[in-house]
């Protein structure tokens, strides 16, 4: 595990894109599993500045979503795929055949967990995972209490989790709170898997947390703490979130 801390989100930015241009930009086959949210956007913003400018080519590269809200798609504003397309794949003109993500409309969604399995195992695995942290430990919409055994699966999304969703909606259309109790998420097998993954936090809320996952004891109830022991995780974050560690193990 490597750590990596910035005085600035965007210094944050830059130093996990140089990372990921370093891990996988010359790998023949590339599945990038990318979560949506404010944390990562700043890396996004990167990679397609650096694409623009002919510095990264993302032509052969797929995409599998990380996951969405139950009963949303792409067509709802404040969706995992709605901010993906704006922060993402849009700019970057990746065309639909190269991406695959979760309908939470799709009448089936236990097809939709199969169908993006299928997807992860045409493609080889996902070679790098890009994640965000919960306040309460979650990854992706592994809530407390998800099994490291577990693959793509729907999943109740935990009280703490919905109110911070809303966060997403706040701004939209959207009149009072959305429903969020229930999501679709790729498992922590999954990520598990990854050949590398790289995890985001900034913000001194998230303080307390990070403390946990990355000093405390390595549990299913803070399921960001069982990511601890990947040969290929590499930790950032910026200096708020990281007040609470006992040992700053590199700066960005």
């Amino acid at each position: 595990m490597n750590i990596w801390i910035a005085d600035t989100p965007d210094a944050l930015a830059l130093k996990a894109a140089d990372d990921l241009v370093q891990r996988i930009a010359d790998l023949p086959v590339r599945l990038l599993c990318p979560a949506s949210g404010d944390t990562p956007a700043g890396l996004y913003r990167e990679m397609v500045m650096r694409v623009g400018r002919g510095l990264l080519d993302m032509d052969a590269w797929s995409f599998v979503g990380l996951d969405e809200w139950g009963g949303m798609n792409g067509q709802d504003e404040g969706s995992c795929r709605w901010h993906l397309d704006r922060q993402f794949f849009q700019p970057l003109k990746i065309g639909r055949e190269r991406i695959r993500f979760f309908d939470g409309r799709a009448a089936d969604l236990n097809a939709e967990c199969s169908a993006t399995e299928g997807f992860i195992r045409e493609k080889g695995g996902i070679d790098l995972a890009i994640l965000g942290l919960g306040l309460n430990g979650h990854v992706a919409m592994n809530e407390p209490g998800s099994s490291p055994s577990l693959r793509s699966h729907i999943a109740e999304i935990h009280p703490s989790t919905q109110q911070a969703g809303q966060k997403y909606f706040s701004n939209l259309t959207h009149p009072g709170n959305v429903d969020l109790s229930r999501g679709i998420t790729i498992g922590l097998a999954d990520l598990l898997e990854a050949r590398h993954i790289f995890l985001m936090v900034t913000g001194a809320h998230k303080a307390a947390i990070v403390q946990k996952v990355l000093e405390g004891d390595i549990t299913e109830e803070i399921p960001g703490s069982l990511l601890r022991d990947h040969p290929g995780l590499n930790v950032y974050l910026d200096a708020a979130a990281a007040k609470f560690l006992a040992n700053h193990k590199q700066q960005a």
